[in-house]
């Protein structure tokens, strides 16, 4: 068995690897400060953005939940991997030769790793298939909908022959264990041992928001398959269908960069192809589940769900199963800074069916026809009542002011009324009431169904001590943004100045845990990542405190002019030492005898920290 990466190499791929490009495929970042940018937190539920990454620094940090950590922390928290796991993949990412301490060759890494290669493998496996003269129903069902052999390239479509064994066989022969495939969840198990899960059917691989194939979902093609017609993945520990979203691997670039950053919800494989290959690149899909909160925390961090300017867009089939999904959707969607809206075409065709029959504009034109989803859903409430009659009216009322009453926006309630009024064809204040009696209903859990809830601390019994607790002051506010400066452009800042300015107590006592941390750790200033392992061995409780200082923003119009001021206040904080040295002097001077070797000494030290403050104030 291979021993430990080297730890050269553990410090080279991170060296190599940028930071921001991780993250960036989960988060939206936006430029925050010199050298930051900032996002919605993937740790924690949040509605603004506290989530700072520092590329140059490696680092990441949140100032609402704190975690803080490198490019290694983050794999591992978001995707459970261990640390040699972490650096195996990117260093596969980069294309980077890891070497291990006794000497042996990359191992097979286990666990996770093995279950996404397995995935991998059976992905290509099917792409294969889906050319052979068997696959003959899968590619006659693509292109009777529109779709030809590039479009399922572009999507990855495959074919599962009609085999109880044939993907067994050709992962078993790229050294894949039964066990293995048993965990990726591409086989069953029966009496007489495994067999393949997916059959005879058109399959989809299922990617998260990094493109690294998790499941499959597979339709059923032969009026023989007693099975369901979609049949997807089961959970496994790397596919959670309320966490994935077919084609947001795709879309994740158009959404971060659209304007408006708008995300179009589908229903279905097929549909989401569909719009993508008429336009629509933002088109995604749940996978064999409802639209539910988790799929909306996916979405929020690669939109950047920061303000209203955004758009949801749904779109529901007609019918009742439509109409349910869309009642579901409306209670999650309050989750949305963004606008939210519902799209349903004019026919009640779904995007597939419609480009099939209408081409690829009437898809692009379906954006035209939305509507927002709190008008959407007013009107499937109140449909059913016979509104030419009074009771039908108060039925509606009572059944549609709930949606009205459950508005997080306090603009948007009084309009909606409105709204609700002139549809009932009642008296605009009778509708008011009854919004507001909907309000107060005692058995309604309206903070709950928002989705509300602030984020938990981390550690609500220990004492935090942060940025926003330092008290005001001169002192403070001089090491406060020294340290900051230092630990964020310590590298080009002079290393004997640097050394000098961190070698003399700061006043502050938790700012100055955070100056031992850094004085231990500055000579290796110009090495990618001290300032990080500098935070770490800050001693707590003040480690967030440094991890703040590392994550925040630096006040400076660019980054020649971010190292100009913490130079400056590298200066500054000399300066001070030097003053303070001289005051203690001059009351030693007048306590021993001027022709004394001390009194001597005394003075050519003085004179000496003269000189140094005019060399300071000169430079």
């Amino acid at each position: 068995m291979a021993g430990r990466i080297a730890q050269a190499d553990v410090e080279e791929v991170k060296a190599r690897t940028n930071i921001a490009d991780i993250i960036g495929e989960r988060v939206a970042l936006k430029p925050a400060g010199v050298g930051s940018l900032k996002g919605l937190c993937p740790f924690h539920d949040e509605r603004s953005p506290s989530f700072n990454v520092r590329p140059q620094a490696g680092f990441y940090h949140c100032f609402g939940c704190g975690e803080s950590g490198d490019v290694y922390s983050f794999l591992r928290t978001m995707d459970h991997l261990s640390f040699q796991e972490a650096v195996e993949r990117l260093a596969g990412r980069i294309g980077y030769a890891l070497h291990y301490e006794d000497g042996a060759a990359a191992p097979e890494s286990s666990g996770r790793t093995r279950l996404f290669a397995a995935n991998a493998a059976a992905a290509e496996f099917f792409r294969a298939q889906l050319q052979t003269p068997a696959a003959e129903a899968g590619r006659r069902f693509l292109g009777e909908r529109g779709f030809d052999a590039g479009a399922a390239a572009h999507f990855g479509v495959g074919y599962a022959p009609q085999s109880w064994d044939a993907l067994i066989k050709a992962l078993r022969a790229r050294g894949f264990t039964d066990d293995e495939l048993s965990a990726a969840g591409l086989v069953s198990a029966g009496q007489r041992g495994v067999y393949d899960r997916f059959r005879g059917r058109l399959v989809w691989p299922i990617r998260d928001v990094t493109g690294q194939t998790v499941g499959f979902g597979a339709r059923r093609l032969f009026d023989d398959d007693k099975g369901p017609k979609y049949l997807n993945t089961p959970e496994t520990t790397i596919y959670h269908k309320a966490r994935v979203l077919y084609g947001l691997d795709l879309a994740k670039r158009d959404i971060s960069r659209g304007d408006p950053r708008r995300v179009v919800v589908v229903e279905g494989y097929t549909d989401v192809m569909a719009c993508h290959l008429a336009g629509l690149t933002t088109a995604v899909a749940t996978c064999g589940t409802a639209f539910g909160a988790e799929h909306i925390t996916v979405l929020r961090r690669v939109m950047g769900d920061e303000s209203a300017a955004g758009e949801v867009v749904f779109t529901f089939d007609p019918d009742a199963a439509g109409q349910k999904a869309a009642l579901r959707a409306f209670a999650e969607a309050k989750r949305f800074n963004a606008q939210t809206f519902v799209a349903v075409a004019p026919d009640g065709l779904d995007p597939c069916d419609l480009r099939m029959r209408k081409g690829d504009g009437a898809v692009r034109t379906l954006m035209d026809a939305k509507v927002p989803m709190v008008e959407f859903v007013i009107d499937q409430r109140i449909t059913g009542y016979d509104l030419a009659t009074v009771e039908g009216r108060v039925g509606a009322l009572r059944a549609a002011a709930p949606v009205v009453a459950e508005l997080r926006d306090r603009l948007l309630q009084p309009e909606y009324t409105r709204v609700l009024a002139r549809r009932l064809g009642l008296d605009p204040e009778d509708v008011r009431r009854e919004v507001q009696r909907a309000g107060r209903a005692p058995d309604r859990e309206r903070a709950g169904s928002r989705g509300e809830s602030a984020a938990e601390p981390v550690d609500s019994a220990a004492p935090r001590i942060t940025l926003g607790t330092l008290p005001p002051g001169k002192d403070v506010l001089l090491e406060r943004d020294a340290l900051m400066g230092f630990l964020q452009y310590g590298h080009r800042i002079d290393a004997e100045l640097l050394a000098r300015a961190v070698a003399a107590p700061f006043r502050h006592p938790a700012l100055d845990a955070v100056r031992v941390a850094v004085a231990a750790h500055i000579a290796g200033a110009e090495r990618a990542g001290w300032a990080m392992t500098a935070v770490d061995a800050v001693r707590e409780p003040y480690r967030a405190l440094g991890a703040e200082l590392l994550a925040a923003d630096f006040p400076a119009r660019d980054e020649d002019g971010a190292v100009a001021s913490a130079t400056s206040l590298a200066r500054a904080l000399l300066g001070r030492a030097l003053d303070a040295e001289k005051a203690e002097l001059l009351g030693a001077v007048q306590r021993v005898p001027a022709d004394s070797d001390e009194g001597r000494a005394l003075r050519v030290r003085l004179r000496d920290i003269d000189l140094e403050r005019h060399r300071l104030r000169a430079s």
